[in-house]
């Protein structure tokens, strides 16, 4: 037989993100960790790369320390690699350098201690690479990393030429860099076992001496769907490590630091920002991402000469994720926001300290959150709950730092969120308060610092491309053969029913002035029309400040129909408080003609059809689940309760009101397929609004995050005329 003298690099992803449940860290160890190894371990002849995340392997050493021993005893033998990288696994190009630098050095040391070797090469998240990582790789010790070979492909190399590893280079540090096989990563362990060997075998006669890579999910063997099945059950993964032992003599299986060693490099390239394909397209914005599929589609169906097209077709920049999706920017402005003061606290704050805030922050950063695809991420509060408790604790240690066990309460006014305009921000030793004028005067995140929770990490419904399938009602096309991205499965019927858009993200004191015939079921379709134009207004905005207490006044001259109205709000937060008063002074208002005016206010991370999730009035009756659509005329206020985060939301009024509540459903997809989730609940006070002698109009409302131990019953107060000698 002819010696081609191959190289096949496997190198396996392994990855749990922070937040995710116990019982899906386990289920994946069961499935998926634990056979791997399983069958691994008596093919004494083949090597292969391992990447543990810090998330995971964290959790391994908790649970399962005899599969970490296990991985050891591999790693000691010479069969296993095992890869470093940003220790909870954040993609780099969110990260200010110094988090790069001290994610990936971080992760370095744990395995030193905790495993043994000396880390030389990494996994890159979500292989999200930018020209000036290289440094960043290098300062942490880094010498090389694995991306797909769609990133040299834009940089220009074709194909034919990506058969081994090459150099990059960075303020003149290098790195090597390794091209995955997108062809690998569809056909491994999807296509039969022969399949891929006639399609190594064929590139390796063609260019003899070839470096193969695979670097993809470890998950795809036996924790995505139907591959549990295929992997073990069937014995697809033995079948392919007996052929790769019988056909050793023209393909040999390596490690990557073995490889650098075995052969020179291919030579040097600068790789432009990228990904692999499919993350390419999943930032481009809902139009563009789908005629970027169609092409695809098309071109390769037709076009004789598809190959030189292909490279053209390169998709979007993975930062635009923070365009695309307003939540992902929140959360990535919020963890900014922390980052930058645990630099300016190092050295002024107890070093144990210091460390357990830079863990949080750290941990804070784990990317699954922070973009979507074919794989949950954003659209999974859990997810979004996490990024947002750890971004709190590591806020709690250092406003302690400055505070102390006092109570306090402060306000900033600055450009938080990165969009050029100035939001504020009032805290106390409570809660904090973030509030964008130049957005509806809203508030966009309201943390509660004991549970820790944001209130306001919300999702709102937006278009997606793959709706267009749930539109068609694609029967199922689980065929194990079709990659995951492929798969057209829908977890519960009717998901058409439930694609809704809103107009702007779900935050709260939104004011909306609707039809006075306007009903629940239209408010929560998204089909009512707006009469006014204050939702999305630019309010002038000032500060007033006592000792006790700081209040933010907001004022917008607007239009509803046509005439002029002028709309004033003030919150105030005071120290040592669970509470935030709201005061709302309509003023301008028409002497004989009355307005539809509603109050939105959304509550994130309250789940639905949960016993200990429920609403209640202001007696302590319960009005249902939280994900109940309610239509209550001439009440004071509601309770929403989340026995298991230990809160009561209460919203109190002082004088009668309309109230709608419905359930924020989004239709996402994840690799298990289409799903409904319960993302948030809106609250709407409403009121047709007739003005007094002087043509005004006011409300006072009462916002709380209690212990739902102690919950405080719901009286009526009292008017409070704030605006009262300006």
């Amino acid at each position: 037989m002819t010696s081609f003298n191959a190289q096949l690099c496997l190198v396996l992803h392994n990855h749990q993100p922070i937040g995710n449940f116990e019982h899906v860290f386990e289920q994946a160890y069961q499935d998926s960790y634990r056979p791997f190894l399983d069958v691994l371990e008596p093919f004494d002849s083949l090597s292969l790369t391992l990447h543990i995340s810090g998330p995971l392997m964290l959790w391994l050493a908790g649970k399962h320390p005899d599969y970490l021993s296990r991985v050891k005893g591999l790693i000691q033998a010479g069969r296993v690699e095992l890869l470093g990288g940003p220790m909870y696994e954040p993609i780099l190009s969110m990260l200010p350098r110094r988090d790069r630098v001290g994610q990936i050095t971080a992760y370095s040391e744990w395995i030193a201690d905790n495993i043994g070797p000396n880390i030389s090469g990494m996994w890159t998240p979500e292989r999200v690479w930018e020209p000036q990582f290289a440094s960043d790789l290098f300062q942490a010790g880094m010498e090389y990393t694995v991306l797909d070979d769609f990133h040299f492909i834009a940089a220009g190399l074709p194909e034919s030429s990506l058969t081994g590893h090459f150099v990059t280079e960075d303020q003149g540090c290098l790195v090597r860099l390794f091209p995955g096989s997108e062809a690998l990563r569809y056909l491994i362990p999807f296509a039969p076992v022969q399949t891929v060997f006639e399609y190594l075998r064929k590139e390796a006669e063609r260019q003899p001496g070839r470096l193969f890579v695979f670097g993809d999910d470890g998950e795809k063997f036996g924790s995505w769907p139907d591959t549990k099945r295929r992997v073990y059950d069937e014995g697809w993964l033995r079948q392919f490590f007996e052929l790769l032992v019988r056909n050793n003599d023209w393909l040999q299986t390596s490690t990557l630091g073995d490889a650098i060693q075995s052969r020179p490099s291919a030579g040097k390239i600068y790789l432009p920002d990228c990904s692999y394909r499919e993350m390419m397209q999943w930032s481009l914005p809902v139009t563009q991402q789908v005629q970027m599929e169609e092409a695809w589609r098309t071109l390769g169906q037709s076009a004789g000469d598809w190959k030189h097209i292909k490279p053209l077709l390169r998709g979007g920049c993975w930062r635009n994720f923070r365009v695309k999706y307003p939540e992902v920017n929140e959360m990535y402005a919020r963890m900014m926001n922390v980052s930058d003061r645990l630099a300016e606290a190092q050295g002024t704050i107890d070093d144990d300290d210091w460390c357990l805030a830079r863990d949080h922050l750290y941990r804070a950063q784990c990317n699954c959150s922070y973009w979507h695809g074919s794989f949950g991420g954003i659209y999974l509060p859990h997810l979004r709950n996490a990024v947002y408790e750890q971004l709190i604790l590591a806020d709690n240690l250092l406003s302690h730092r400055r505070h102390h066990d006092a109570s306090w309460v402060e306000a900033s006014v600055r450009d938080y969120n990165f969009d050029g305009l100035s939001e504020v921000q009032l805290a106390s030793d409570r809660q904090i308060v973030w509030l964008a004028p130049a957005r509806g005067g809203q508030i966009y995140e309201w943390d509660i610092r004991w549970i820790p929770h944001n209130l306001l990490a919300t999702m709102h419904r937006q278009p997606e491309a793959y709706h267009r399938r749930v539109l068609r009602g694609a029967s199922d096309s689980s065929d194990i053969e079709a990659h995951a991205f492929d798969r057209v499965v829908f977890k519960q019927a009717g998901l058409d029913q439930l694609l809704r858009y809103d107009q702007r993200p779900r935050k709260s004191l939104l004011d909306h002035f609707f039809d006075d015939e306007t009903s629940l079921d239209s408010i929560s379709n998204g089909d009512a029309k707006e009469r006014g134009n204050f939702a999305d207004a630019t309010y002038e905005t000032k500060l007033r400040r006592a000792a006790d207490r700081i209040q933010v006044q907001m004022t917008c001259s607007g239009q509803v129909s046509g005439m002029p109205l002028t709309i004033t709000k003030a919150v105030t937060l005071r120290r040592d408080s669970d509470e935030l008063q709201i005061v709302y002074l309509l003023e301008d208002l028409p002497e004989k003609r009355s307005h539809h005016f509603g109050i939105e206010l959304n509550f994130a991370g309250l789940p639905s059809g949960a016993d200990d999730r429920y609403f209640s009035d202001a007696t302590g009756q319960r009005l249902g689940h939280l994900g109940t659509r309610l239509d209550l005329t001439q009440t004071r206020g509601i309770v929403l309760t989340d026995g298991w985060l230990g809160v009561d939301v209460q919203l109190s009024i002082d004088r009668p009101s309309g109230l709608w509540a419905f359930p924020i459903e989004t239709v996402s997809q994840s690799e298990a397929g289409y799903e409904r989730v319960h993302q948030s609940v809106c609250i709407i006070p409403h009121w047709l609004i007739k003005p007094d002698a002087d043509g005004r109009w006011a409300v006072t409302m009462r916002l709380a995050a209690r212990y739902h131990q102690s919950v405080d019953p719901l009286a009526p107060i009292g008017p409070a005329d704030v605006f009262a000698q300006q």
